[in-house]
């Protein structure tokens, strides 16, 4: 593989999950330094252990709560500290909560809000100077949910709508630093976390029957995507949000 990353300091938030971790080993392997971080101790550190296992340079600084700013903080300045650098921040982690209007809480409003949308927030102002320093890039994961709606996905749909808008922002107020801001839109991937909803009846065949690609997604479908655009290659791209969904909204 090419290493279209080498020397890169690359952030990215939930790399104990699916993506994350798909998401570090990708860049790890195009020559990347990864610093990661998750709520999750445990899978993190699997991760950290696939990557350095590879071959790849990963620091992992978990746990970290992306929702509290001193965290947020922590995990930037200790990447500083260790690489004197930001490269990318991939703000990927999310823990959103799925329920209808009326069964859906205030409480599990809020905190779908400050765990899919805030944090993203908030680790973007953390990582902002030095971003600026040397012309970086953030790159926000979204979701089709950003790009309409369905039954069960008030929070999710607002904050995904949110993190598109607040991409466009960050492109806007980071130009004159040299800042690039992209946003991706993953459709239907197959992770831990989706699994649940993946194994209920009829789920899978209905999504099928709306996706152009007949499969769903992988992990690293996003990963390779997302590794291009902060590769050299896709230095002119700022402000966009790319859907990678199988063509599931063009054809749903």
């Amino acid at each position: 593989m090419t290493r279209s990353l080498d020397g890169k300091v690359a952030l990215i938030s939930g790399s104990g999950g699916g993506i994350g971790r798909a998401g570090a080993l990708r860049f790890a392997e195009a020559g990347a330094i990864v610093v990661g971080c998750d709520v999750n101790v445990e899978s993190a550190a699997e991760t950290h252990a696939l990557v350095t296992a590879a071959g790849g340079t990963m620091l992992d600084v978990s746990p970290v709560d992306l929702g509290d700013f001193d965290e947020c903080r922590r995990w930037v300045d200790r990447a500083v500290e260790e690489y004197g650098r930001i490269d990318v921040l991939w703000n990927n982690a999310s823990a959103g909560v799925f329920a209808t209007i009326e069964s859906m809480s205030p409480t599990d409003w809020d905190r779908s809000i400050r765990n899919e949308l805030t944090l993203v927030f908030l680790a973007t102002k953390a990582a902002w100077s030095q971003l600026g320093i040397n012309g970086g890039l953030i790159i926000n994961t979204a979701s089709v949910a950003g790009h309409g709606g369905g039954v069960a996905g008030i929070a999710h749909s607002a904050t995904k709508w949110g993190v598109r808008g607040m991409t466009h922002v960050m492109a806007a107020e980071g130009a004159p630093l040299g800042i690039r801001a992209i946003s991706v839109s993953p459709g239907v991937i197959e992770t831990p976390g989706s699994s649940h909803q993946l194994s209920q009846p009829g789920v899978t065949e209905a999504l099928m029957e709306r996706s152009l690609i007949p499969r769903l997604g992988q992990p690293d479908d996003i990963a390779k995507f997302v590794a291009f655009l902060a590769s050299d290659d896709a230095a002119f791209a700022t402000g966009a949000d790319f859907r990678i969904d199988g063509g599931l909204v063009n054809h749903g």
